[in-house]
């Protein structure tokens, strides 16, 4: 008889209970490091958008009502030396629906200081991306309306040991465990 398989609806529940759970620990209190067992004080990165502004609704157009793709992001004051990649982190804060993550940028080069507008087919070189709480890899744009979307710049001490496609659980990890610097800009609400 065999065992009783899970359903796609379980497993997909079970998807989101275990990204809601990551997102939490790493980014409940304001950063991704809640799994570093140093409790070093980090550097902060100026992060800002010509799209976005702090505390302003995100626009439409990188909703999933829009065709715009992710938001054009800019940062300052990455740590030097000690940088050896940069992270984004794109996620929201709904604690009642459960928060999810909308795209995971990572292994960009130091030196680089932004992303363009709906960089999907020109990352910038040897930067990859992991799989959001949705499964996709890449960005994938926020839909509901009354959430507050936080765009996270992390200055990484190594480059991230994931491949493209990694997994929301250990790319988070990772990122937490790597960070030394980082900075948010946050849209609230959608347009």
């Amino acid at each position: 008889m065999g065992q009783p398989k899970s359903s796609t609806r379980t497993r997909r529940a079970a998807a989101h209970a275990v990204a809601a759970g990551v997102i939490a620990v790493t980014s409940g209190c304001g950063f991704l490091g809640g799994w570093s067992s140093s409790a070093q004080v980090l550097d902060s990165i100026s992060v800002s958008s010509p799209r976005l502004s702090e505390g302003a609704p995100l626009p439409a157009a990188y909703s999933c009502k829009g065709s715009q793709g992710n938001p054009p992001l800019r940062w300052s004051g990455v740590p030097s030396p000690g940088t050896k990649s940069v992270a984004i982190v794109v996620d929201d804060d709904n604690a009642i629906e459960g928060a999810q993550v909308h795209w995971v940028l990572f292994n960009i080069d130091p030196r680089t200081t932004e992303v363009g507008e709906d960089i999907a087919e020109s990352l910038p070189e040897g930067a990859l991306q992991g799989r959001t709480t949705s499964g996709k890899v890449g960005y994938s744009p926020p839909c509901r309306p009354a959430d507050n979307y936080r765009f996270t710049v992390y200055a990484l001490k190594d480059k991230l040991a994931r491949q493209d496609g990694a997994a929301l659980y250990d790319t988070l990890r990772g990122i937490a465990d790597l960070t030394i610097a980082r900075g948010r800009l946050t849209a609230v609400h959608i347009e």
